[in-house]
């Protein structure tokens, strides 16, 4: 199952540590087989605020994922951007094919109907 890099970036700068970043990361997620799905704006924005943009890596799962974060290469660039942009980044696992969310839902009301320990 495909696991996601996903970050939301609040403040850009145009610095040259960021284009030095952006001319090297594509190396750094080649052997782990990472590839980029969004990479910043322009997003339509539908409900709410998105302050900033998103950038949405793919990988074949978490493992590869955390391999590729924890990866000397990727190390050796990082302050290249976190220097320079605000923002958070996290990984997570997706959703397999055929994902379900009305199964989801069943789960949860049958949790959420469960009667609780009663207090004493």
């Amino acid at each position: 199952m495909s696991a996601f890099g996903f970050a939301h970036l609040r403040s850009r700068r145009h610095h040259s540590d960021i284009i030095e970043y952006l001319e090297r990361i594509q190396a750094t997620l080649d052997p782990f087989a990472g590839r980029f799905v969004i990479h910043g704006p322009p997003a339509e924005i539908l409900e709410g605020a998105w302050p900033g943009s998103m950038v949405l890596i793919e990988f074949p799962g978490l493992a590869e994922a955390r391999a590729w974060y924890e990866s000397s290469a990727y190390q050796d660039i990082l302050r290249l951007r976190t220097e320079h942009i605000e923002g958070d980044l996290l990984l997570i696992d997706g959703v397999g094919p055929g994902y379900d969310p009305a199964e989801r839902a069943r789960g949860l009301r049958a949790r959420a109907e469960r009667p609780g320990p009663s207090a004493a």
